[in-house]
């Protein structure tokens, strides 16, 4: 009987002495993403999804750092699980229309940054990029005017790309 206590308490303090919390994970996968180890940090953030699958956060790092690797579906799919969790994401909705650009769905990436806008009137990188996308469209008035808003925000870019894609 001793054995068996001995057993069963041994194995519950090693694998408590094992178990990382949530946040533990998250925080280095952050790390890891800074280093640019990008599958490392990737697996990091999932083992905190795991954990804690509520968090919105957790979700928009890893799809960042599928960005990073070249998984612009996947980070796609993180992105919208943010958004499903924090309706109010505006970073998220900014960021799924940059990996939209990137997969050229311009129309998706448009109502994405249209989206950050109306949660963050201020949103200057979401103008310039709604802008570009608008551009790419064949909606050059439309998305010079973005871009002209952008520069108003401080964006010093948008004025670069207003003098390449607005002349």
């Amino acid at each position: 009987m001793k054995k068996i206590f001995f057993s069963i308490v041994t194995f519950l303090i090693a694998a408590s002495g094992n178990s990382q919390t949530a946040e533990e994970y998250f925080n280095r996968g952050a790390e890891k993403s800074n280093l640019e180890k990008y599958s490392e940090a990737i697996e990091d953030f999932t083992k905190a999804i795991e954990i804690n699958p509520h968090n919105a956060i957790y979700y928009c790092y890893r799809a960042n750092a599928r960005v990073c690797n070249q998984d612009y579906i996947g980070a796609v799919i993180d992105y919208t699980k943010a958004i499903e969790i924090n309706p109010s994401y505006a970073d998220a909705y900014s960021n799924r229309g940059n990996a939209k650009m990137i997969l050229i769905d311009y129309r998706g990436a448009i109502i994405d940054y249209t989206r950050a806008i109306e949660i963050e009137p201020n949103f200057a990188q979401a103008f310039s990029n709604r802008g570009l996308a608008k551009i790419f469209l064949g909606q050059k008035d439309d998305g010079c005017l973005d871009l002209s808003k952008a520069g108003e925000l401080g964006l010093d870019f948008a004025w670069d790309a207003i003098q390449e894609y607005c002349k």
